[in-house]
Formats: structure tokens, sequence, C-alpha cells
């Protein structure tokens, strides 16, 4: 019996923010390795030196554990930046660009026991094979002119100072890997040829290595047992699968996952809207949406029908099983959907607290709001974030509770054909009167006696009796109900944040 600890990693490249597709990746290895007990391990692959940079490893960090998507094994907490960050975890370094003296010693094995060689062809010659091999319609592959070089002459090369790449020997065998979603797959030897695993060598020293070697040294001198990643990964697998074998190291589980499309059925990009995490946090989703939506592509429940899910309902449902190879089309109405869902079930105390940057000058400073406004603060955006898809739409939905514009309002086409309307002026003109009269605060009851009465007086009722006067508080003629817009409009006022009372909306509309 196999009792081997699952082990998986997500190995992201600090060369921008995090995506959809990269968070997908990091979310099925996680539940994957919670569901079975085993270890998450987060490793930075930072050896484009060019494009790496430190404010993105920290923000990929950020944006997983805003996800909830903790490591066992990894580069320390987001805030250390640089190299001096402290390692979690017995396996580090966890950036390839502080492990490059292991890559070395083991391609000094490889050269040693023969298993790869110095090619020394230059970018003219093997550009020259290329069109040769396009010429005859045959594979682009390497012609392994200095597979069979004689040790006099890779001598006579390095005396020379030539600079060379270190390339695998692949042997005749087809490479052959089994995928947990796609089944068996099988390259011929052929068309992987012998791939490069060193660049820009010189004297007898390797020199950078590429990606398809390093990501197989460290998956297995980290102990991965399945990689889990992108199909756009499986053309590596090959290679990476020839350097296991040549090492003697144990072959690990793959599974390629499929591609993520927009619904124009290319593959999702920044033109089909917000793609990076970073980018859905600033717009106010909530990460239990993110990360149900992110689970959804490409894997379903085995019920075939539940699509709402938290995260321990995910860790009991998700399997690897259940993932399919065909492309899954993001869907912003669905992810909508799903994040109005969880900020129905969040309490208001939290939508409030996510939702307090997004008001800017509409607040004091949080830290200077009294018990009172925060209160008051929570009542608005439990009311109103059910009519939002994010929590960022909130103010341009909330505007009008800090004043608005008479005019504007009056101005705006959908209003002026209500108002115009001779019912409209009756009605509005009764509610002045009434609003005069009364110095007290308006509560709920006191406002249904008036429109009661309004209706009683004037004989208009339904549409016409409430939509001027949803305008005339609101500058809209759709919203909330009354009996739970009014005691917030009293609160407010009383509150210091600008918000104009009842009875200051009904004096300034009808007065315009």
């Amino acid at each position: 019996m196999n009792t081997r600890k699952i082990r998986v990693r997500f190995a992201p490249s600090p060369t921008g923010l995090l995506h959809v597709g990269n968070a997908r990746t990091a979310l099925y290895n996680w539940l994957f390795a919670r569901r079975n007990g085993g270890d998450f391990i987060l490793r930075i692959e930072d050896t484009d030196v060019e494009r790496s940079e430190a404010r993105y490893e920290t923000q990929l960090m950020e944006d997983l554990q805003w996800l909830g998507l903790d490591w066992d094994e990894g580069p320390g907490e987001p805030g250390e930046k640089g190299s001096k960050t402290k390692d979690k975890g017995p396996n580090g370094p966890y950036r390839q660009s502080e492990r490059q003296q292991i890559y070395t010693k083991l391609t000094k094995k490889l050269l040693k026991d023969g298993l790869a060689y110095r090619c020394f062809c230059t970018v003219e010659e093997l550009e020259a094979d290329r069109r040769t091999a396009v010429a005859r319609h045959q594979p682009q592959v390497y012609s392994g002119r200095c597979r069979k070089l004689p040790l006099k002459a890779i001598v006579k090369n390095l005396d020379a100072g030539k600079p060379f790449t270190v390339r695998l020997k692949v042997g005749e065998q087809p490479l052959r890997f089994h995928d947990m979603v796609r089944g068996d797959v099988e390259f011929a030897s052929e068309t992987v040829s012998d791939p490069i695993l060193v660049r820009s060598g010189y004297e007898n020293l390797p020199g950078m290595p590429v990606y398809n070697f390093v990501v197989a040294v460290d998956d297995a001198l980290m102990g991965i047992t399945h990689v889990i990643r992108g199909d756009d990964h499986i053309s590596n697998t090959p290679k990476q699968v020839a350097i296991y074998q040549a090492f003697g190291w144990k072959v690990p589980q793959f599974a390629h996952l499929s591609t993520i499309l927009g619904a124009d059925r290319e593959r999702l990009s920044k033109r089909h809207g917000a793609t990076s995490i970073s980018s859905f946090r600033e717009m106010g989703y909530l990460p239990e949406a993110l990360i149900n939506y992110l689970a959804l592509l490409g894997w379903g429940a085995e019920d075939g029908r539940t699509e709402t899910f938290t995260m321990p309902e995910l860790l009991k449902a998700f399997t690897l099983e259940r993932v399919t190879p065909s492309p899954a089309i993001f869907d912003f109405d669905k992810l909508n959907w799903l994040n109005r869902h969880f900020m129905k079930t969040a309490s208001s105390s939290r939508l409030a607290r996510l939702a307090w940057e997004y008001f800017g000058f509409m607040l004091p400073e949080k830290d200077q709001a009294s018990d009172d406004v925060l209160v008051w603060f929570a009542n608005l955006v439990q009311l109103f974030s059910q009519s939002v898809d994010h929590l960022d739409q909130l103010p341009a939905k909330a505007l009008f509770m800090f004043g608005f514009n008479a005019t504007e309002a009056r101005a705006k086409e959908e209003n002026a054909e209500i108002l115009a309307a001779d019912s409209s002026r009756l009605v509005l003109g009764e509610l002045a009167n009434r609003a005069r009269a009364h110095y007290e605060p308006v509560t709920p009851e006191i406002f249904k006696e008036w429109m009661n009465a309004i209706k009683e007086a004037t004989g208009i009722k339904g549409k016409e009796l409430f939509h001027p006067v949803r305008i005339a508080l609101t500058g809209t003629h759709s919203g909330p109900e009354f009996d739970k817009l009014i005691p917030l409009m009293e609160q407010g006022s009383t509150l210091r944040l600008g918000v104009p009372s009842v009875r200051s909306r009904i004096e300034r509309f009808v007065g315009v």
C-alpha cells in the first residue's frame, strides 16, 4: 500500500498580478491537499530576473491569504520583502533565484554521468536547421549534431571560450505519463528531442537553467507527489518526465486543468474585463464568492446541481475526478450572482467594515466615527447591498442619502415625464403641506399616514401616488421600501453626515 503523503505546490512567477487562471490552479491544489491531509507548498519561480519584481511577489501572497489559501511551506509572510525573507518549511529556499547552486550541482552530475552534453551550436546554425526542417515538413527539433561530439572537440571548444548550452540525452522510448484529468498521454521521443537544460554556459561552468529543468528538480527535491497546473504546460511535461527518469526520481502524478475562456471563446485576458485577483478585491467582491466561482471553472458537484459552496463544503465535495478537460467560460453574470448570494449571507457589520473605504469623503475617518454612525452605516449597507453586484457600486446607489440635486432629479427624462402629470403636482403639493406642518422626526408610521391621507384627499393611488413621492425623496422612481428608507434618512440627519431629513428633502424638492 502506498502511504506517501500528498504534497502539491503552487509555483507562480512574480512578473505580474495573480490572475484568475493561476488563482484557480492554487485553489485546486489547496483543496486537494487539505481534503487528503497533505501539504500545500508555495514556491516562487523568479528566474526571469528582468521581469520579476518583489512587489508582485508580495501582492500575490496577500491575494492568496485574502482568498484563504494558506501554505504549509514557502517564503515568509507578505511584507517581508526581498531575499531576506525567512522561509517557512524544511525544503527551502523556496525562490528559484536562491537555488542556483542546487541546479549547478545537478547539471554537473548529469554531464559526468553522460546523461547530458554540451551543445556548441550557434543561433545561426540552429535557425538554419529549423528552416530546413520546415522546408522538408519535418518536426522542428534539434538535430543532435553535438550529441556525439568527441572529447577532443569539446575540450578545444571550451579552451576557446566558446559558449554552450547543456542538453539532456533523451532515449528512444516514448515518454508517457498519466494525467488525472485527461488519462494516459504519450509523446514520441523524437518530438521531444534533446531539450536544453541550461543556457549560456562558458568555460566549464553551466549558465542559467531553463524552466523545465528547475521545475523538475524543485518538484523532486521538495517531494511533490501531484503536479496540478494549467493545460498550457502539457507540452512541457514529457521533457520534465525525461529529467525525472535521468535522475532515477519517482515521477509525480499530473493533472492539467482546462483553459479559461472569455464569453467570445478566446483565452481570457484583460480585454474581457477584470482578470486579476487584486482587481476583483478592489471592486468589492467577497473572497468566498470568488473562491466559489473559481471552483466551478472546470469542476462541478457530484449531484450536478449545487452551485453555492462555503469553503468547508468545497473541501468535502472537491475531487480531481470531477475536473473536466473542457474549456471553462468565465461568466461575469454568474460571478455577480454568487457575490450577491454571499453578500446576503454576510453579517451587516462585516459588510459595513468592507464597504467603508468606498464612501470616501461622504464619511469621517473610521477610527473617528461614533458607535451611532457605525450602526447607521451598517444598516445603510445592509439595505443597499441587496441591489448591487459588488461593494464598489454602493456609493452610487446610496449617494442620494447624502443629498441629491433636485434640479437634476427633475430634469431626468424618466422623472420629467412622471412629474409633468397633474396627478404628480397634486400629490407633491399635499405632501409638502404635511411636511411643513410636521416638526418631529418622521417615522414610517407617520409617513404611511401621510400617504393614506393624500390618497384619500386626491383619489390618486398606485404608481401615480408613489412615484412622484419617491422622486422627491431619492431622485428616482424606484428603490428600497419606504419603511426601511425613512428611518435611515431621519437617523442620518442627526449624525452630522450631511444627510437631509425627510422634511427637508420634500421642502427642497417642491420649492425648486
